[in-house]
């Protein structure tokens, strides 16, 4: 039976513990609503930027229709049938946030082996140590780690995203990608986060009976004026998918916390109890030896 002095050092150790979970609960807090607040402003950018793109597209579709031309929009449009396939992607710096990044490394496994499966190249570029660490285990010559960047959460910054998807734009362009797929976490709720795979290029072509009539004049031109937008769409889609792994992530280390912290305390309610009853058995015992003591004398 252990005694009262170990079981006491034992709650002592626990208490600490759980001063650290809860501290690290409301620091994961408060970053999550700064991170909120960092989604809920990009996104004008990014809702007036997809509309922008739309309607250039649409644009592009209607002239070439009104000329009797074959629909050639932009590369980034294009539908490969050759070619690597690209991904960003977006994990943890951190554990200690339940299983948002077992969540996002299984899914990443199956979307390799995917692609894998098909007999296609892969070029990853990871954003977080996590991903770089599974990458780094990976022993598959057909899978290129073309870039890592890690420690950027959770500091986010446009900056971050123009680094992280400038290799594989650049490979894009070159024609060497097929495809670029996106694989983070969005934030639900605070209670709530998924894995999302998404396709960043190419942008889904527009259909040819949305194509809107040709009554606006660009200077320089349509054509320019897409090859100036649609990098600066891919890269604020990517920024979109850091804020949403980084929001995501603090609200998993959040709930993980708040959750240990509960678990502590539930931990020191039935190590007090054990102590209680350890102490009542000895001073039990001590009374039987003293009473059995005073009864060996009176004889």
């Amino acid at each position: 039976m252990a005694s009262v002095r170990e079981i006491r050092r034992k709650i002592k150790s626990v208490k600490s513990t759980q001063q650290i979970t809860k501290a690290m609960k409301m620091v994961a807090a408060a970053r999550m609503r700064r991170a909120q607040s960092a989604i809920l402003s990009s996104r004008p950018f990014a809702q007036r930027i997809d509309a922008a793109v739309s309607d250039l597209a649409r644009l592009e579709v209607r002239a070439d229709l009104d000329a009797g031309r074959a629909v050639q929009i932009h590369h980034y449009f294009d539908r490969r049938t050759t070619g690597a396939a690209g991904l960003l992607l977006v994990t943890a710096d951190k554990g200690l946030c339940g299983g948002f990044n077992t969540n996002i490394l299984r899914s990443t496994l199956l979307w390799l082996k995917a692609r894998r499966a098909e007999g296609k190249k892969v070029v990853v570029v990871a954003v977080g140590r996590k991903g770089r660490d599974l990458l780094a285990r990976i022993k598959d010559e057909g899978i290129e780690k073309a870039a890592e960047l890690v420690g950027i959460f959770p500091k986010v910054t446009f900056a971050h995203a123009e680094l992280a998807l400038k290799p594989l734009l650049e490979r894009f362009d070159s024609g060497e990608l097929e495809s670029l797929d996106v694989i983070t976490t969005e934030f639900v709720s605070v209670v709530s986060q998924k894995v999302s795979e998404k396709r960043l290029l190419p942008i889904p072509e527009p259909k040819p009976a949305d194509a809107a009539p040709s009554e606006f004049k660009f200077e320089p031109g349509r054509e320019k004026l897409l090859d100036a937008l649609l990098p600066r769409h891919a890269k604020a889609q990517a920024y979109r998918a850091l804020l949403e792994s980084q929001a995501a992530e603090l609200a998993a280390r959040m709930n993980a916390m708040d959750s240990a912290s509960k678990n502590a305390a539930e931990l020191i309610s039935g190590l007090t109890l054990w102590m209680n009853r350890t102490r009542q058995a000895i001073i039990t015992r001590e009374l039987m030896e003293i009473v059995s003591g005073a009864e060996a004398l009176a004889q």
